[in-house]
Parts: structure tokens; sequence; C-alpha cells
């Protein structure tokens, strides 16, 4: 996603731990893990901005994560169908060199259609979104799943709010055109 910025980058993993805190609002999680995100990168990277995202998505009241599993994948598919799901997505600018953090938080609801078991457990073994929060890749197969989708940026969805971040680098000084 951050290729369509036409920027040279490289990307890093932070190996953080995504647990929520307990009591943690799924705003503050993503915004917590996309700022710790950004600080785990920065050790290698000093003289560097780096960017941090997290996504966690909420379901009547419950936090829902990356299912990681085929199992726990269904769960939340089942759970999801014939509803209307927020995925909050959070995004971190760190400047290493000046300890300069950005972060802002971007919600999008998207309404599920009401899906049989047997399209879901078909999505489910061509996609396989395990790594993905609520199981599901709007831009993939599983727009099939989705119905309406509202939100201020179609990106933040997918993973990076881009027209949040382009606002970032501008204030550090980096022209995107």
């Amino acid at each position: 996603m951050l290729s369509t910025l036409q920027l040279a980058f490289q990307t890093a993993s932070p190996n953080v731990d995504e647990t929520p805190l307990p009591g943690e609002s799924p705003q503050h999680t993503a915004q917590r893990l996309s700022q710790l995100k950004a600080h785990a990168v920065a050790q290698q990277h000093p003289d560097a901005l780096i960017i941090g995202s997290d996504q966690v998505a909420l379901l009547e009241g419950q936090q829902i994560g990356k299912p990681l599993t085929h199992d726990n994948a269904v769960r939340q598919l089942r759970a999801m169908r014939g509803k209307t799901i927020s995925f909050f997505t959070a995004v971190s600018l760190f400047n290493a060199r000046t300890s300069d953090m950005q972060t802002a938080l971007v919600e999008t609801k998207v309404s599920f259609r009401n899906v049989s078991d047997d399209e879901i457990e078909r999505y489910l073994l061509k996609e396989q979104p395990y790594h993905c929060a609520g199981s599901a890749k709007s831009e993939g197969l599983g727009i099939a799943l989705i119905q309406r989708i509202e939100g201020d940026d179609p990106n933040a969805l997918i993973g990076l709010p881009l027209i949040e971040l382009v606002d970032m680098l501008n204030k550090q000084g980096v022209s995107i055109l």
C-alpha cells in the first residue's frame, strides 16, 4: 500500500505482543500498538521516519483480532455475518531522529452479508485470511462477504490510512507531490 505514494521505503517486522491490555478500548489498543511497532523498528533505524500501523475490530463490545487459525476464523465470520463491525485502524509516524510521534485513528464500519456456513468455509479455504483482523480481506475475495463499507479512507480497512499518513508526512517535510 505504501508504494502507492511512490516513496522509497523498507519494511521491517516489529515483533511486538499484540495482546490487548485488560480493560483497554479497541481504539486505544490500535493506537498503542501502532506506536509500539514504530518504536520497536526505530531501534534498528535511528535516523528514519518509521510508520507503525495496527487494526482492531469491534463486534458487540468485544475486540476481534487476527484469528491465526482456521477454526478461529470460522467462529469470527459466523459471529459477524449479518452484522456491522467497527474496524479501528491506527497509523503512527515516528521520527526516530527527533522523537516526534504522530498518531491518527480511522474508524471504518463494515456490514457483512448473512452468508452460509458453506460460503464461509469456501472463502476461508480460498483466501486463508488468518493474519487479518476480522478474518476477511476486503481487497480480495473477502469483498464477497461484505454488504457495505462506511469510512473516510478506504485504505484504512486494508490496514494503512494513507490519507492521514500523507498529512503526517507533510508535517515532517516530506512532500508526496
